[in-house]
């Protein structure tokens, strides 16, 4: 239960804060574009089965690889636009709390 509540937490309610944090003037704008990162799990939808709870993301699913989260990392870098790399940081941050979520499962 716990686990979950984190997991999700980190998805919804902590990525607010980063919002803020990044651009206190531009919140909701900021909030809707860590939200809109969560579009990398579509990469779940053709893993068979979808969901299962004893895989871990990192390193399955095509948009959780390491060569796309190696990208990730480069983009924030790369671009100089503060909408992009606040793009970035919200999918970093969203590897982050997927490998959180296989460390606290023993994955």
């Amino acid at each position: 239960m716990w686990q979950t509540l984190v997991h999700y937490s980190n998805h919804f309610i902590i990525i607010l804060l980063i919002a803020w944090i990044y651009s206190p003037k531009h919140l909701w704008k900021g909030y809707l574009i860590l939200l809109s990162t969560m579009i990398v799990d579509i990469d779940h939808l053709w893993a068979v089965p979808i969901f299962d709870p004893g895989r871990c993301s990192i390193g399955f699913h095509t948009f959780h690889s390491k060569v796309a989260i190696t990208i990730y990392v480069l983009s924030l870098f790369i671009f100089k636009n503060k909408w992009i790399k606040l793009f970035c940081i919200g999918l970093i941050f969203h590897m982050i709390t997927d490998g959180l979520d296989c460390l606290w499962s023993g994955i």
